[in-house]
């Protein structure tokens, strides 16, 4: 009998000593008792709503309420990661949108803006091309902007979204958000969902050369081009990123050296500029919500 213990004893030891040399495989995602109640959707909003149109700045129970109190048109606005000469930030064209997407989407009442895309094709990353010569630019295969738009469009449908606005503002953008627009309103034909790519915003590029005149900014040489002095600059864009931070476009520093000039205009005082900026936020503005509003009338 004792040989009998003996042997039992040491054959519960040796299973112990095997299962804490094999423990048993960690549970693989929550259990019925783990997750968490169903949300409640229709939660009061416990607070007064922030006035602002950027949703990444609004909470989703603001997001919800805008929604259903009537914002139903979002705004999807592309720049990019690129050169923009040795005075401005490679975000140029983001900064530009932060001033003209948030006046467009006041101007227009119905309007939330999601947050700014900021990577999209800049040219061949190897072996480089484009704008990806230079340090900072930051690129993506046409495949993988349109999928991105793609995926971010049909979330903002997701939630209510009936009128999806595309403006791109850069010329590299414009392609793949055409093809967005355009597979995704045929894709929702009859759900009352419609994409629209706005393609004025973009050519207020041009025309607002002509507006620059009409202020008393004469660039030169006269030509309706982005590059003037053999850079990509231009005051066009470095007046309206003066109006969201002057530090984009080193205002002290060009002071100091006294650079703080583009294209034979020289941008002293800096208020003058800003100034100027904001006449531009605002013409830009006014035309493209000329165009967004035609476009829906269209689309009816």
């Amino acid at each position: 009998m004792r040989g009998m213990l003996t042997t039992l004893a040491a054959l519960l030891l040796a299973a112990a000593s095997l299962a804490s040399q094999n423990p048993p495989p960690a549970r693989i995602g929550p259990t019925a008792q783990d997750r968490p109640a169903s949300p409640d959707l229709n939660a009061t909003r416990p607070i007064e709503a922030r006035d602002s149109v950027w949703i990444e700045e609004l909470t989703w129970m603001e997001v919800r309420d805008a929604i259903r109190g009537g914002k139903t048109l979002a705004i999807v606005a592309t720049g990019g990661m690129e050169q923009n000469g040795p005075y401005v930030a490679t975000g140029k064209h983001n900064y530009v949108l932060q001033a003209t997407a948030e006046a467009i989407a006041r101007k227009l009442g119905n309007a939330l803006v999601a947050p700014i895309v900021k990577f999209v094709p800049e040219g061949r990353i190897d072996p480089p091309s484009g704008h990806m010569q230079y340090s900072g630019t930051i690129s993506l295969g046409e495949s993988t902007y349109v999928a991105l738009l793609t995926d971010i469009v049909s979330s903002l449908k997701q939630h209510g979204f009936t009128d999806i606005v595309l403006l791109g503002d850069s010329g590299g953008n414009l392609n793949g958000m055409q093809k967005v627009a355009e597979a995704l309103t045929a894709k929702w034909e009859g759900t009352g969902v419609r994409v629209h790519h706005i393609r004025e915003y973009y050519e207020q590029d041009i025309w607002s050369f002509d507006y620059l005149k009409e202020i008393g900014i004469r660039q030169v040489p006269d030509v309706k081009s982005a590059s003037r002095a053999g850079i990509h600059d231009d005051y066009h864009y470095e007046s309206i990123i003066a109006t969201v931070d002057p530090r984009h476009i080193r205002v002290k520093e060009r002071q100091a050296r006294g650079l703080f000039s583009i294209n034979g205009v020289d941008m002293n005082p800096l208020e003058k500029t800003i100034e100027n900026g904001r006449k531009l936020v605002e013409y830009r503005a006014n035309l493209t919500v000329e165009a967004i509003r035609l476009a829906l009338t269209r689309a009816r």
